[in-house]
């Protein structure tokens, strides 16, 4: 009977125990995050990205973009696959994107989040070596595309 109460109580705790494993905190990479995250993977494989879009994101030729966003966030994981769509589909050539996952805390070890002044996620930061020429917080006011390309001084 005991055997039977330790099968049980397996059972119902094990599958609890690993549902919340928390939030990705750290760098990672969009084929990971893809391959770990339903949620994303599956607004990356529903976006459908506008011609316009696609021209529109061209203009990141060659720029740094920081994204900074959590796996708990329900933000994220809307506008973060759409824009990973965006890079994959118009084939743009970034010069660099990082994706830095964050806690709760909205802070990662590394310190990018600080460094950024992170206060609402997602933030997808545009920077033109190195200095930062545009900056989309939690949502678009036009579409992700036309904010990112909205180049000024920041």
């Amino acid at each position: 009977m005991f055997k039977q109460f330790l099968l049980v109580l397996a059972l119902f705790v094990a599958p609890l125990a690993m549902a919340d494993k928390g939030p990705f905190v750290g760098e990672i990479s969009t084929t990971r995050l893809l391959a770990d995250y339903a949620k994303f993977n599956k607004e990356f494989t529903v976006f459908t990205p506008s011609n316009d879009e696609l021209a529109k994101i061209q203009q990141l030729d060659g720029k740094d973009i920081v994204v900074l966003f959590g796996t708990w966030c329900h933000d994220s994981e809307r506008e973060v696959p759409r824009l990973l769509k965006l890079i994959a589909q118009s084939e743009v050539a970034l010069k660099s994107l990082t994706l830095v996952g964050v806690g709760y805390d909205k802070r990662d070890p590394q310190g990018i989040a600080q460094q950024y002044n992170l206060e609402y996620t997602p933030t997808m930061i545009v920077l033109d070596d190195g200095k930062e020429i545009a900056r989309m917080i939690e949502k678009p006011k036009v579409s992700l595309a036309s904010d990112l390309s909205q180049f000024n001084s920041l």
